[in-house]
């Protein structure tokens, strides 16, 4: 059975730039309810994985309640994972990743943002290592991720959330204040460990 993970501090904790009734019902109904639904769905579909990302293994085959769900259980526990109210930069081995690819860290922002804008109605925006060992901004359409068998779009080390259920409540239709604020929020040792813990890339093929 999937569970519902700790966040990293208290909902209050992420604000002026996350609201805490926002966190809070992002986490504990949304995020919950696809755990939810997920756990139910592998009951009645006789399914037994320790890990989630087993699924994506094989996500094409199973059904769409459990590619929706297992998504949003994956990505959202990645998110939170990324969050926290202390400033961080990114590891020297990752900062040069970012320099080479995209010219500097600010020009970096500039094109994740312009990615997470371009989504259409829901879905996420990612920085990838791509099966070719290089870095890469990508998007998926709701609970989609990298991972999954048809997408194949690499590991992931950074993600946001672009649904509205996310920054409704703060931002209404501004998803743009909503992406630049996130950046205050950005763990970039997390990013950074996720950098130096990423697979294999043949193991991502």
């Amino acid at each position: 059975m999937f569970v519902l993970p700790e966040l990293k501090n208290p909902y209050s904790a992420y604000e002026p730039y996350i609201d805490a009734k926002t966190m809070e019902i992002h986490h504990q109904k949304h995020h919950a309810g696809y755990i939810k639904k997920l756990n139910q769905a592998m009951v009645d579909n006789d399914l037994k994985n320790e890990r989630i990302e087993d699924l994506f293994e094989t996500i094409s085959d199973l059904p769409e309640i459990i590619r929706n769900n297992a998504g949003g259980h994956y990505n959202h526990t990645v998110f939170w994972s990324l969050l926290n109210n202390t400033m961080t930069t990114p590891s020297s081995q990752l900062l040069t990743m970012i320099n080479n690819t995209f010219g500097n860290l600010e020009d970096f922002k500039a094109e994740f943002t312009k990615a997470a804008l371009s989504v259409f109605g829901s879905g996420w925006v990612w920085l990838v290592i791509n099966n070719q060992h290089a870095l890469e901004i990508v998007t998926t359409k709701n609970q989609d991720n990298p991972l999954m068998n048809d997408i194949n779009l690499g590991y992931p080390l950074l993600c946001m959330d672009v649904w509205e259920h996310a920054y409704y409540l703060k931002y209404q239709n501004k998803r743009v204040e909503y992406i630049t604020a996130l950046w205050a929020l950005i763990d970039w040792d997390q990013v950074s460990f996720r950098y130096s813990e990423k697979p294999e890339m043949n193991d991502l093929a």
